[in-house]
C-alpha cells in the first residue's frame, strides 16, 4: 500500500505563512491553504463577517480559488512576538489598507495562523 499523503512544507517563522498563502493559493491546493490554520482559527472574510475553524474556512477558499485568482507576494511589514504568538502583516499592493495575523508557535515549532484579517480598508 502507498502512502498517498504528501507533505507539505510547514512555517519554520511567522514570516513562512504568507509565502506558503501564496504559493498554495497559485498552485490551487486549498487542503494546503486550510493547514495553515489552527483547527479554530478565525477568517474576518467576506467582508464584514468571520468564518470560524478549519472545515469552512476550507470552504471559503475553494470557493475563491474556483475564480481561480492570482496572488502576488506583498511587502511585509514587521513581525511582532511575543512568546508563542506573533503579529504578522503585509502592505497590500491593491491599497486595501493591510492584511494581519495572529500566528501560533505549534508543539513541532511550526506556526499557525488562528486570526486572519486579509482587508483593513483605510
Amino acid at each position: 500500500m502507498t502512502d498517498r499523503t504528501t507533505a507539505r512544507e510547514r512555517a519554520t517563522e511567522p514570516e513562512d505563512l504568507t509565502r506558503l498563502f501564496v504559493e498554495r493559493a497559485n498552485a490551487g491546493d486549498v487542503e494546503g491553504l486550510a493547514e495553515l490554520y489552527e483547527s479554530d482559527a478565525v477568517l474576518a472574510f467576506p467582508p464584514g463577517s468571520q468564518t470560524v475553524g478549519r472545515e469552512a474556512i476550507r470552504a471559503v477558499f475553494e470557493q475563491m480559488l474556483a475564480q481561480a485568482p492570482h496572488f502576488e507576494p506583498e511587502p511585509a511589514l514587521p513581525t511582532v512576538r511575543n512568546g508563542d504568538l506573533a503579529v504578522t502583516s503585509t502592505r497590500p499592493a491593491d491599497n486595501t489598507g493591510g492584511r494581519v495575523q495572529v500566528v501560533r508557535r505549534q508543539p513541532d515549532g511550526s506556526w499557525l495562523r488562528i486570526i486572519d484579517r486579509p482587508e483593513i480598508r483605510d
